[in-house]
């Protein structure tokens, strides 16, 4: 997105951000998003939609790199975090919830700001670059690659790049469980 151009505004309520939904058919019930479960193509749809609500949350609720950083994708804990507090807020603004429901968001809204500053404490991702989060090596494991920061100068691209980079990840996955199935018997051989 070029720096002078305008973010799009994101209700989320009778818009398909996917620009695929019919709209004779009722949009798919809400449910948790499992990371670690996705197909390649399921991955890329969320990841999408994922990344064009965080933005429309950092603009609009003006959240520093602090709360939320640019690289956020690069951090399972802070994507974890933010698509469990993007779920919520679809839930919160259904036209079938309650009245009450933001309000119930803005108070969960606020303990989440809480725990992305401690998640983006903890990872080291800053507003240009970014490291692996650390982690602690446990009795027994081998010793940690160290880590280094790489500056990033494109953070639209770099996401573009991640993603796709997941998506193909899933994809040869999703291939190597499907090339190892008998077609006969849909088992798995040996």
């Amino acid at each position: 997105m070029a720096e002078n151009e305008a973010i799009p505004e994101f209700d989320g309520a009778g818009e398909d951000p996917a620009g695929d939904h019919d709209p004779a058919l009722p949009p798919e019930p809400l449910h948790p998003i499992n990371w670690n479960l996705l197909t390649a193509g399921d991955a890329e749809a969320e990841w999408l939609e994922l990344n064009r609500w965080v933005n429309w949350l950092r603009t609009t609720y003006g959240l520093p790199a602090s709360v939320v950083p640019p690289f956020w994708h690069r951090h399972s804990e802070l994507v974890w975090e933010l698509s469990a507090l993007h779920l919520h807020w679809l839930a919160a603004y259904d036209a079938e919830q309650n009245a009450s429901a933001p309000l119930g968001w803005h108070r969960d809204f606020a303990d989440a700001r809480q725990r992305l500053r401690d998640w983006v404490a903890a990872s080291g991702t800053r507003l240009d670059r970014d490291r692996p989060t650390r982690q602690t090596v446990w009795p027994g494991e081998d010793p940690a690659e160290p880590v280094e920061e790489t500056v990033i100068e494109n953070r639209d691209e770099d996401f573009v790049a991640w993603m796709l980079a997941d998506v193909v990840a899933r994809q040869q996955a999703e291939d190597e469980f499907y090339a190892g199935l008998d077609p006969e018997t849909g088992e798995l051989r040996d």
